[in-house]
C-alpha cells in the first residue's frame, strides 16, 4: 500500500486475488490427467511437458518455499525484537540474534511433527494465533487512526522509482497469495477432490482474504507512508496487548512456515531414505534433526544475512511465481484441455500466457533495479 497508494493499492489487492483464484481453479481442475492424481506440481508438469519441465518446476517451486520459508524467520525474529524493545530492551539484542533464535525454535518444531498431515490441531491453533495478531493490530491501529493527525498517503521516491517501486510491488502482491504448492494441498483433500478444492478456494480468496484487506487499510489509514513493514511496530496501546500479539505473531509463523517446508522435507526424506517403522523412531528423529535441520540452518542464515527480503521477495514473485502460479498453469490448463475449449477460451489462456510472461519479465527487471538501489542503504545483518 505505501508504494501503491490507496487506488493503485486497492484495486491491485483484489485484482491480484481474483486472478490468483483463477489460475488455481484452473490447477486444481487439472490435478487429476491420465486417470492417476498428480500430487506434486512437479509431477503434474512432468507429466504434461516431460523430464526437463520436472526439474525446472521444481527448481521454480523450491526458490519459491525457500523464500517463503526465510520470510517467516524473518517475521519471527521481528516478533521476537519487538517484544525484546517493548519491555526496555537495551538494544543488545540486535535483529539477527532475534532470527537466529527463531530458525532454532522453528527446528525443534520440524524434529517433532513427520509430515504435512500430522498438524491436524495446529493448523487450528495458527488460525487462532493469527486472529489474535490481526484482532490487536485492527484495533490498535484504529484507536491510533481515531487519535493522530491527518496522515501522508503520498508515494515516496522520485518520479522513476515510482514506476519501479509500483511494478515490485504488483509481484509482491501476487506473491502474498500464491505458494506453488497447491497440488500438494489438494493431494490432502477427500474425494472428489476437484469439487472440495474449488470450494476451499473460492472459500479462501471471498472470506479468508477478508481479515487481510482488514488489517492492511486499517493500518496503511492510520500511519500512512510511515507505516511499518511489521505493523506492530507502528501501533500504539497497552505493552501487555502488543506483547500477546507479537506472541502470537511469532508461534504463528513456526507453525506456518512448517506447512511451506513441507515439499522440501517431502522431496528429502524421498531422496535420503526416510527409515521404515515409527516416526519417532531414535533413526528418523535423528534423520530429521539432521536433514531438516540443516535446511533451516541454511533459511536462517540467509534471514539473518539479508532481513531487508522484501525486495528479493518481489524478485522471487516475478521469477517464481508469476511463471508457476499464471504462465505455467494457463498452458497446462490449454495442454489438458485443449480439444475441450472454445476459440474464445484458447484465446484467454494464451493472452494470460503473454501478459504474464511479459509482467514477470518487467517486475524482474524493477525488482533488481530496487535491490541495486536499497543495497546502498542497507548492510549485511542490518538490525532494522
Amino acid at each position: 500500500m505505501v508504494y501503491l497508494g490507496w487506488i493503485a493499492g486497492t484495486t491491485g489487492l483484489i485484482l491480484a486475488a481474483a486472478i490468483s483464484l483463477h489460475a488455481n481453479i484452473l490447477l486444481a481442475h487439472i490435478h487429476e490427467v491420465g486417470g492417476k492424481r498428480r500430487i506434486r506440481y512437479r509431477d503434474l508438469a512432468g507429466y504434461i511437458y516431460g523430464r526437463k519441465m520436472y526439474s525446472l518446476t521444481w527448481g521454480l517451486q523450491y526458490v519459491n518455499l525457500f523464500m517463503i520459508n526465510t520470510g517467516f524467520i524473518i517475521l519471527a525474529g521481528q516478533a521476537l525484537k519487538a517484544m525484546y524493545v517493548l519491555y526496555g530492551g537495551d538494544n543488545a539484542l540486535k535483529l539477527p540474534y532475534c532470527i537466529a533464535i527463531a530458525g532454532f525454535v522453528c527446528a525443534l518444531f520440524a524434529f517433532g511433527i513427520p509430515h504435512l498431515s500430522a498438524l491436524r490441531i495446529w493448523l487450528g491453533i495458527s488460525t487462532f494465533l493469527s486472529l489474535i495478531y490481526i484482532v490487536v493490530a485492527f484495533v490498535l491501529s484504529l484507536r491510533d487512526g481515531i487519535s493522530t493527525p491527518p496522515r501522508d498517503y503520498n508515494i515516496p521516491g522520485s518520479h522513476v522509482n515510482k514506476i519501479f517501486t509500483t511494478i515490485g510491488s504488483v509481484a509482491s502482491l501476487v506473491f502474498a497469495y500464491n505458494t506453488g504448492m497447491l497440488p500438494e494441498i489438494q493431494a490432502t483433500i477427500k474425494p472428489p477432490v476437484i469439487k472440495n478444492m474449488e470450494k476451499a478456494l473460492w472459500f479462501q480468496f471471498t472470506v479468508g482474504v477478508l481479515p487481510l484487506f482488514a488489517v492492511t487499510f486499517m493500518g496503511y489509514w492510520a500511519y500512512g507512508s510511515s507505516t511499518s513493514t511489521y505493523l506492530l511496530n507502528s501501533v500504539g496501546g497497552p505493552a501487555w496487548v502488543k506483547a500477546m500479539a507479537n506472541v502470537a505473531a511469532f508461534l504463528q509463523t513456526v507453525i506456518a512456515l512448517h506447512i511451506f517446508a513441507s515439499p522440501m522435507y517431502e522431496y528429502l526424506d524421498t531422496k535420503y531414505g526416510r527409515g521404515k517403522g515409527s516416526a519417532f523412531s531414535f533413526h528418523n528423529i535423528s534423520f530429521r534433526v539432521l536433514v531438516r535441520g540443516g535446511y533451516l540452518t541454511i533459511n536462517t542464515f540467509v534471514a539473518a544475512l539479508l532481513p531487508f527480503l522484501g525486495d528479493f521477495m518481489s524478485l522471487t514473485g516475478a521469477l517464481s511465481v508469476f511463471p508457476l502460479t499464471f504462465v505455467l498453469a494457463n498452458h497446462m490448463y490449454l495442454t489438458v484441455k485443449k480439444n475441450k475449449l472454445s476459440a474464445f477460451r484458447k484465446v484467454w489462456h494464451w493472452l494470460n500466457v503473454v501478459g504474464f510472461s511479459c509482467l514477470a519479465v518487467a517486475a524482474a527487471v524493477a525488482a533488481i533495479r530496487l535491490i541495486i538501489v536499497d543495497s546502498k542503504a542497507y548492510h549485511l545483518f542490518a538490525d532494522l
